[in-house]
């Protein structure tokens, strides 16, 4: 009855912790497989620039709008994907790396958007847009989330097997197909779909963190590209369930609470994962087989 009280009984008593338990899942579901391809394509500190492009455009929609939901998700929509395009235009152009440029967008859509939302909403409404509420999130969140992450499972299904060639040889696809291109940029509106996504629950400032932290920690347990996924899903998922149970018990911010649980679990793989981890690699004793009839080995006649 005890551990029924801690782990199961918040979640019937009450809707907010059911209506959060399903955000969890839909962004588990949508952005951990993006999460798992931003890892395998280097893009890692990419998405973390496109996350902070959206701010702009939400707070925008917030100024319009007030904290309505599909009109803060429309601007921070179309903020994040005209800062890709432009950043993919400028790397095409000149000599910058998109990298580069999506950095110094970025800091200038970072700063934007804060000024933004400063000047009509108070210090409350800020936090909400950077830190994001999930247990207040309604109906509305709930249904945009969940179509996010079907619409995101549906293209990746599409998409699939030119995102996994592009991932381990990226010159084979544009060398064999015509407008192999046009992937990378579906690529990447989906990554702008689901940060939208994130920035309903967790915030433009932690939208990213249940998209890469499970994805990171999922490369010290599996190999291929679909048990990568499915880890990653797995942990993400765990890891808000874990973080909702240590908000609700302990009284802390939901929002942090999840992504330090996705952060501990990251940093347990590290340590003890099956693969590459520290102590698969430091720890492990390799076993000598004495080997015989073997023409690198002498005998012990001949070592008289």
């Amino acid at each position: 009855m005890i551990i029924y009280d801690q782990l199961v009984q918040p979640f019937f008593d009450y809707a907010f912790m059911r209506r959060a338990l399903v955000a969890c899942l839909a962004l588990a579901l949508g952005g951990a497989p993006i999460g798992v391809f931003l890892v395998l394509r280097r893009m890692s500190l990419m998405g973390d620039a496109i996350s902070h492009a959206i701010l702009p455009g939400a707070a925008i929609g917030f100024l319009v709008a007030g904290l309505s939901i599909w009109t803060m998700s429309a601007g921070g929509l179309f903020a994040g994907l005209s800062v890709a395009l432009l950043a993919g235009v400028i790397s095409r152009t000149t000599l910058l790396r998109e990298d580069a440029s999506l950095a110094g967008f970025y800091l200038i859509s970072l700063a934007f958007g804060v000024l933004l939302v400063s000047m009509r909403g108070s210090n409350i409404d800020l936090l909400h847009v950077l830190f994001g509420t999930i247990l207040s999130v309604d109906d509305n969140a709930l249904l945009l989330v969940a179509s996010i992450a079907s619409l995101t499972l549906i293209v990746l299904a599409v998409i699939y097997r030119a995102l996994v060639i592009d991932c381990f040889d990226p010159i084979f696809l544009p060398a064999t197909m015509r407008g192999a291109g046009v992937f990378h940029f579906v690529f990447l509106a989906l990554v702008v779909l689901n940060l939208v996504a994130g920035f309903q629950a967790l915030g433009t400032l932690m939208a990213l963190g249940l998209m890469m932290l499970p994805a990171a920690a999922a490369r010290f347990w599996a190999r291929e590209v679909w048990s990568l996924i499915a880890a990653a899903v797995a942990i993400a998922f765990g890891s808000g369930v874990a973080g909702l149970l240590v908000s609700y018990h302990f009284g802390l911010p939901s929002g942090p609470a999840i992504i330090l649980t996705a952060g501990a679990a990251y940093i347990f793989s590290v340590i003890a994962g099956r693969h590459s981890s520290l102590t698969s690699r430091y720890m492990h004793r390799p076993h000598f087989h004495e080997v015989k009839d073997s023409p690198l080995v002498p005998d012990k006649e001949t070592m008289k």
